[in-house]
């Protein structure tokens, strides 16, 4: 089994905001697999447990382009939250939304061979990556983007620079843009339950048994009976039902009237949501921890033996 390191339960600890005990238990259990612990945090501490697994680790901006019906969203990373408020790095990610939403390159490699000039740098977007790494002292990169050109209208809502959303829809332009807050508000997984990816589903329900197995087994210890089979499975079937209600847009209460559901909402405004897209920057990506002190120590030792 891998060694469980420190730098392992803080990490753990920072998505779940579990005790640093259990998580260590956990990861002990998961044999240092990651996903797999917070599983078991989620069985364990139920609610308390994942609170914190959608915080944001890497740095970087989202930006977006929409002109009528055809528009972009974008993402560019980099290093540190100060490069984010750099004048140049924020024309950069600008121009790279305007051109994917204008030339609709095949990839991130298509896209950096497009013809752009910034601050001198040029004549790709490659090029001009390159100069800015050069002159902000920063590494940075294009990491993810999506593009709109169906026919439909199109609605755009940035969160300062670290949520974007576009809203694909025919219909009322108000309800519309509100639907855009409301997903960078409530960030669904899915327009609707039908569209939730089959992993998500598997895991709450992995989630869900093992839960209703552990309260089970506490019963029988405090002398109670055990929950039949059937029970426990209209328990796990409960649960999921009321996960994907959760992370379904449509079936998701209204943020600006919660007596309502987006889906209630729209009908109300005559208006059809097609889809949407919703980056929140750094999901998914680990962000690097620095031990300060090793740093300094190697920096002091670096200039003794020069």
């Amino acid at each position: 089994m891998p060694a469980i390191t420190a730098s392992m339960v803080a990490e753990l600890r920072a998505k779940t905001d579990a005790p640093m005990m259990e998580c260590k238990k956990a990861l002990t259990e998961a044999e240092g697999d990651m996903a797999r612990a917070e599983e078991i945090l989620r069985v364990k501490l139920g609610s308390k447990a994942g609170k914190a697994a959608a915080r944001v680790t890497a740095e970087g901006v989202i930006t977006a382009s929409v002109s009528g019906t055809v528009g972009a969203l974008v993402e560019v990373n980099c290093e540190t939250d100060f490069v984010t408020k750099n004048d140049s790095f924020l024309a950069f990610a600008k121009a790279v939304a305007g051109l994917v939403a204008e030339h609709n390159p095949a990839d991130v490699a298509a896209l950096s061979a497009l013809p752009l000039s910034q601050d001198g740098f040029g004549p790709t977007v490659e090029d001009v990556r390159r100069g800015l790494i050069g002159k902000i002292g920063e590494n940075m990169a294009i990491r993810r983007y999506k593009r709109y050109a169906g026919g439909g209208a199109l609605a755009s809502y940035l969160h300062g620079t670290r949520i974007g959303v576009i809203v694909e829809y025919t219909g009322d332009d108000v309800a519309a843009k509100d639907v855009a807050m409301h997903v960078a508000a409530m960030k669904p997984k899915a327009l609707a339950t039908s569209d939730v990816p089959a992993e998500l589903i598997e895991v709450e329900r992995r989630v869900a048994a093992e839960k209703a197995a552990e309260d089970s087994a506490a019963a029988v210890a405090a002398g109670k009976s055990a929950q039949s089979p059937e029970i426990v499975a209209r328990r796990v079937d409960g649960a999921v039902q009321k996960f994907l209600k959760e992370v379904s847009l449509l079936n998701q209460a209204f943020v600006k009237n919660d007596k309502q559901t987006v889906e209630q909402m729209l009908k109300e405004k005559a208006t059809k949501v097609a889809g949407f897209t919703l980056y929140v920057v750094g999901e998914g990506i680990e962000k690097k921890v620095d031990d300060f002190a090793a740093e300094v120590a190697a920096q002091v030792a670096a200039a003794k033996a020069q």
